[in-house]
């Protein structure tokens, strides 16, 4: 009773004081939401090659999900008039509190939804967008979250990477404002970086901006392929062993049309890649480097199996 009556003072002390609210945790990736051209093209990569558990969606009817594991998907959404290349409608991250991060960021000035949206699974979420108009959106999961049966080769997404024009002027909303951490950068050359992995704050999960040059400042760039805008819009597959990997989607007969690998990235991890029908790439990547990274060491913790 004592502690209650503490914490109460607490509260109504800060909210005396003004002091803007505190960040609830970010954990890790939700999930890519992605275009399908042919819906049925796609259903067969994600559950065929991929290994992914399909489901409703309860965000959007119109969409499915194709879950890695109970907090971890992807959502393929019908191509929408408009869209052009564009395969990419919004990368997502898992929070502790919604409303509590809702409230933070309104504080910070930065636009956001009057209210969270309750998803038809019990979840919270809001989108809002980043400093180059990515769609970003933050998820509070259900209390009950699905049971998703074991997926091989992978079950966990440990990070999605999207076009960014400007490392400066991405990193004051997830470097300062949501206590992003760097992890590894590194590019063809030492000089131009061109793969920056911020990790979430609580977790070891990340985001990879995919920095692309040219006059515009947001979006894909005029000039920019479908499919290369696919290699640059993706998500990645932890896996603990590539070759066992490649083993199995070979012996399964899951390789998609187009693949390219294995081999050992510039940050020193082996990683293969597979492509869905629209381009998006989804790449295979291994926990922990095997050879020293170029450009930059690691700053943080690996994910993990």
């Amino acid at each position: 009773m004592k502690k209650t009556m503490l914490l109460a003072a607490a509260m109504l002390l800060s909210a005396a004081s003004g002091a803007a609210p505190l960040r609830p945790a970010i954990t890790g990736v939700s999930h890519l939401s992605v275009y399908s051209a042919d819906m049925a093209k796609s259903d067969a990569f994600y559950t065929h090659h991929l290994g992914a558990v399909k489901g409703a969606d309860p965000e959007d009817a119109k969409g499915v999900r194709y879950y890695f594991n109970a907090r971890q998907f992807v959502e393929v959404l019908p191509l929408p008039a408009g869209a052009g290349i564009n395969r990419m409608d919004h990368g997502a991250f898992n929070t502790a509190d919604a409303e509590a991060l809702r409230k933070y960021l309104a504080a910070a000035k930065i636009a956001v939804p009057k209210k969270v949206t309750l998803g038809s699974d019990g979840s919270k979420y809001f989108r809002v967008k980043d400093p180059e108009g990515n769609t970003i959106e933050f998820v509070e999961a259900g209390k009950t979250p699905p049971t998703i049966a074991a997926v091989s080769p992978s079950n966990r997404i440990i990070h999605f990477g999207m076009i960014v024009h400007s490392k400066a002027v991405e990193d004051p909303f997830y470097r300062t404002l949501l206590g992003f951490k760097p992890y590894w950068f590194g590019g063809m050359t030492v000089e131009n970086p061109a793969w920056i992995s911020q990790q979430v704050p609580d977790g070891n999960e990340w985001v990879e901006y995919m920095v692309v040059k040219g006059p515009e400042t947001k979006g894909i760039p005029a000039d920019m392929s479908q499919a290369n805008a696919g290699v640059l819009n993706h998500f990645a597959l932890g896996v603990g062993n590539m070759e066992k990997t490649v083993t199995i989607l070979t012996g399964g007969e899951r390789l998609s049309e187009k693949n390219d690998g294995p081999k050992i990235g510039r940050d020193g991890k082996w990683q293969f890649n597979m492509y869905d029908p629209d381009g998006t790439r989804a790449e295979f990547m291994e926990f922990h480097a095997v050879n020293t990274p170029c450009c930059s060491p690691f700053t943080a913790t690996d994910p993990t199996e």
